[in-house]
C-alpha cells in the first residue's frame, strides 16, 4: 500500500521479507543429508570413534572445525586511519545492489565485497574503502558480501580493479583503509521495504557516508531501536504505527540526524532533507567512538567517489519533509 493506511491484517514477518540475492553472493542454503548405511554400521562406526578416541587417537573421518577468527577478534567492519594489507580480486554484480539491498549498483561501478569478518552481517554497508594496488588507488563502496573470502580479500567490481591493476593479472596485493567522513552526494534516503505496514516495519537507509550504528524510531514520545539485519535493512518486527516516521540515523564516528516525514511507501526511495554531516561540521576523529556492533553472519546473501544515484528503471525518488540533525557526539552508551 502507498497511501499510509493499515492492511486489513497484520502482514507476515520473518524471512519471506528477505531479499532475494542472486549470483555468486549467495551462500549454499538448505538443510544437509546425511547418508546411512544402516543401523549397525552406524552403531559399529560410533563405538569405532569412541574407542579411537579413549585410546588418544584422533577419529579419521573427524570434521574439521569451523574456521575461528584470532584470538580477541570480533567480527567487525574496518574503520578509523587503520591501514590493512591484503589481495584483491574482481567480479560482476551485473547491476544488481549486493547483499547491502541497494536499488542497484553505484553509477560508477565503483564497489567493492568484503568477507563475512568485515561485511560483519551488514555493518560494513554504505561505507568507502580507499585501496590501493601496483596502479593507484581507488574509491569503493561497500555493496556487497563475498562469503569465501578471508579477512582482507577484496572483492572489486571489474572496473574497480582496472583502476589500480591489469585485469589480466587476476589477484594483486593492495592496501587498504576506511574513508572517514566521505563527501556525501546528497541528503539521507529511506526505503520502506516492500511488504511493510503498520505491523512490521523494515527500512533501508541511504547516502550515510559511513557505516552506521543505529537507527530508531519514534513512536508514542519514545525512540524504538531497530535492529539491523545482515541483508542491511533496520527491522522492528513488530511495526512502529501507520506513519509518518520519524527516524534518528546514527553513525559508527557519532554523526546523528533525523528526518521527519518518512512515510509508509513500500518500495520507494524518499529522499530527506538532512545530511549525516555536511561543509562545516567540526572535524571528528577518525578513532570511532563505539565499535559498531556485529555478529558474525552464517548467511550471505581514489579517483571517483561511489555515487549512489540509481541507474534508470530503479524506482523513482520521492522527497520527504526533514527536521534539523543534530551533530553532537553520541556517548559510548547510546544507540
Amino acid at each position: 500500500m502507498t497511501d499510509g493506511s493499515a492492511p486489513s491484517r497484520p502482514a507476515p514477518a520473518g524471512d519471506e521479507h528477505r531479499p532475494t540475492r542472486a549470483g555468486r553472493r549467495r551462500a549454499p542454503t538448505g538443510p544437509r543429508r546425511w547418508l546411512a548405511a544402516g543401523g549397525l554400521a552406524a552403531l559399529a562406526a560410533v563405538v569405532a570413534v569412541t574407542l579411537a578416541v579413549r585410546g588418544g587417537a584422533a577419529p579419521a573421518c573427524a570434521a574439521p572445525p569451523p574456521r575461528a577468527l584470532p584470538a580477541g577478534a570480533l567480527a567487525a567492519p574496518p574503520l578509523g586511519s587503520t591501514a590493512h594489507s591484503g589481495k584483491a580480486t574482481f567480479y560482476d554484480s551485473k547491476g544488481a545492489g549486493g547483499n547491502c539491498s541497494r536499488p542497484a549498483a553505484p553509477a560508477n561501478h565503483l564497489y567493492v565485497a568484503l568477507g563475512p569478518d568485515e561485511y560483519a552481517a551488514g555493518a560494513s554497508c554504505g561505507g568507502h574503502l580507499d585501496v590501493t594496488g601496483p596502479k593507484g588507488t581507488v574509491r569503493v563502496l561497500v555493496m556487497d558480501q563475498c562469503p569465501e573470502c578471508e579477512p582482507g580479500h577484496l572483492d572489486l567490481s571489474a572496473e574497480a580493479f582496472a583502476r589500480i591493476a591489469d585485469p589480466v593479472q587476476g589477484v594483486v596485493k593492495v592496501s587498504y583503509r576506511a574513508v572517514v567522513d566521505p563527501p556525501l552526494p546528497g541528503p539521507l534516503t529511506f526505503r520502506v521495504k516492500e511488504g511493510a505496514s503498520q505491523w512490521w516495519f523494515a527500512v533501508l537507509v541511504g547516502d550515510h557516508g559511513n557505516p552506521l550504528r543505529a537507527v530508531e524510531v519514534r513512536q508514542g514520545g519514545s525512540w524504538r531501536a531497530a535492529a539491523r539485519e545482515d541483508y542491511n535493512y533496520w527491522l522492528i518486527p513488530s511495526g512502529a504505527g501507520p506513519g509518518p516516521y520519524t527516524i534518528r540515523v546514527t553513525d559508527a564516528y557519532g554523526h546523528r540526524a533525523t528526518a521527519t516525514g518518512i512515510r509508509m511507501l513500500p518500495g520507494q526511495v524518499q529522499r530527506s532533507t538532512v545530511r549525516m554531516y555536511g561543509a562545516g561540521t567540526p572535524a571528528r576523529s577518525a578513532t570511532p567512538s563505539r565499535s559498531a556492533s556485529a555478529r558474525p553472519s552464517p548467511r550471505p546473501s581514489a579517483s571517483a567517489i561511489p555515487s549512489t544515484t540509481a541507474p534508470p528503471g530503479t524506482p523513482a525518488v520521492v522527497d520527504a519533509a526533514a527536521a534539523p540533525a543534530s551533530l553532537a557526539p553520541v556517548p559510548a552508551g547510546c544507540g
